[in-house]
């Protein structure tokens, strides 16, 4: 599948990978906005008044080793065609 379809699959909560990974385990998934309670003192800075910071909707990538951290595409990913849903 294109990059187009892969979004729309994100975005109805699937978890999508390319087949030209060599990561084991690794995929992307789509997090909606939502909030989070302030954790660090500049978070508390910029809080609402129930202590929440608003976050906007992103692209995580859980990684090889088990951790996740926010992922962005490159041309290459965002042009390829061997995009998959991982079950």
């Amino acid at each position: 599948m294109d990059f187009g379809e892969a979004i729309n699959q994100l975005k109805l909560g699937k978890k999508l990978a390319r087949k030209g990974w060599n990561g084991k385990g690794m995929f992307i998934y789509y997090v909606p906005s939502a909030k989070y309670k302030a954790m660090t003192n500049i978070a508390k800075s910029i809080a609402d008044e129930n202590g929440m910071v608003q976050y906007n909707s992103y692209m995580a990538i859980k990684n090889v080793d088990g951790t996740i951290s926010t992922w962005v595409a490159s041309v290459n990913d965002t042009l390829s065609e061997d995009w998959m849903v991982v079950e």
